[in-house]
């Protein structure tokens, strides 16, 4: 079954112009970041890991995210020309709101790496360089169950927040094509970031 999803997702992929080396779908896994920076030390330069639940999944300043069974957990790798800074995970985000299945509803960030609805944080990205110009990207999204235990934030979840009954599937490849094309706003200079950002923003 595992196979005729990947195989799914592939074509999904490749009907968006997206054709990574390695596509991975996993039930659960330790941390799809690390997974990926494995398949990365392979020399390999593009793929995907996602995963159901992770089991040792981290945030911002190694953090441990609460990462239970039911939601999206994805990873990829992302090369550029251009040095890394801070921009990618706005743009990450930016992107990311801006996803067919995701119109609709209303939903924001918080400063630097939060995906936010006034219901709470839905998701969280987290980049990870592993050379000036090569960053694993990971981004976590509540998409069934919402991580409760000692939350220090209110929590919610892209079902609670009323997303429709959306393949699954549909949705990582939407998700990796958002990472991919976030990657080409930072390359093209983040034009008007400020302005896109500050009109997403939520201050809390």
């Amino acid at each position: 079954m595992e196979d005729l999803a990947t195989r799914q997702l592939q074509q999904l992929l490749n009907a968006k112009n997206q054709f990574p080396e390695i596509v991975l779908l996993k039930t659960t896994t330790t941390s799809t970041n690390d997974d990926m920076r494995e398949i990365a030390q392979k020399g390999i330069s593009s793929g995907l890991v996602c995963s159901a639940q992770q089991t040792q999944g981290r945030g911002q300043h190694q953090r441990q995210w609460s990462s239970p069974e039911g939601n999206i957990y994805l990873s990829t790798l992302i090369q550029t020309k251009t040095a890394l800074d801070g921009r990618l995970a706005l743009e990450v985000a930016l992107n990311i709101l801006q996803m067919p299945s995701l119109q609709g509803l209303n939903l924001q960030i918080k400063w630097p790496n939060d995906l936010y609805s006034a219901q709470g944080k839905w998701g969280g990205i987290l980049v990870e360089p592993l050379s000036p110009h090569q960053a694993i990207v990971g981004v976590g999204i509540n998409l069934n169950t919402p991580p409760v235990e000692n939350a220090d934030q209110p929590i919610t979840s892209l079902a609670m927040l009323g997303l429709a009954h959306t393949d699954r599937l549909t949705l990582i490849a939407e998700l990796y094509t958002a990472i991919q094309q976030a990657s080409q706003w930072f390359e093209h200079g983040s034009y008007n970031l400020a302005e896109r950002f500050n009109h997403h923003a939520i201050w809390l």
